[in-house]
């Protein structure tokens, strides 16, 4: 090997400690590795998994356009399900809020990978075990259990999911509304 090649050699090994070095550092600063590629369908949906295992078609109800108290538009699908059922993360993600609220209840905000979508479970019984804020979490990953928490108390235990595109800002709160309905029979249907 000549003297060039081992200097070509070293730089490239310095350059890629230099890359792992650098990913370590935003792994442990935030707790999640670097924004990821996506997996999207043809018209640029997310790809996602089932919130639910075993849901059936009959479970999931299209109600992202029906009004709701207050006049203000539900833009979720309600997916029925008995009290305690596991509920899954359908993208694999960073949990960035755990919240309680009048209207959702126990609920979890969960960011893709590549932090385009935020992912709202709502009125959980309860969260999975060891379950917090800026945990990693991949597809199918336990998040907590369907419940009636908030203002599900009347109409009885249900998953409220919801789909958010975020803007630059990442918030977990506000975004674009999409309607998982049509993501949620693509997701039913490739199963």
């Amino acid at each position: 090997m000549t003297s060039l090649q081992g200097k070509g050699v070293g730089l490239f090994s310095l350059g890629f400690a230099l890359g792992a070095l650098t990913v370590a550092i935003l792994v442990a600063m935030t707790g999640t590795p670097p924004a990821q590629s996506r997996e999207e369908t043809p018209d640029g949906l997310p790809r996602i998994g089932l919130p639910i295992a075993g849901l059936r078609l009959a479970d999931i109800h299209d109600t992202f356009s029906q009004g709701r108290a207050g006049g203000r538009p539900h833009e979720a699908s309600d997916i029925v399900a008995p009290r305690g059922t596991p509920v899954l993360a359908v993208d694999s993600g960073t949990i960035v809020k755990l919240f309680t609220s009048r209207d959702g209840g126990l609920t979890v905000y969960q960011f893709d990978s590549s932090q385009v979508y935020c992912y709202y479970y709502a009125h959980l019984d309860r969260y999975a075990e060891g379950l917090a804020e800026r945990t990693a979490v991949k597809r199918g990953d336990c998040l907590g259990f369907v419940g009636s928490t908030g203002n599900a108390r009347s109409v009885g235990p249900h998953l409220h999911f919801g789909i958010t595109r975020i803007g630059p800002e990442k918030h977990w709160w506000g975004g674009q509304p999409m309607d998982p309905y049509p993501m949620l029979i693509q997701a039913l249907n490739k199963k």
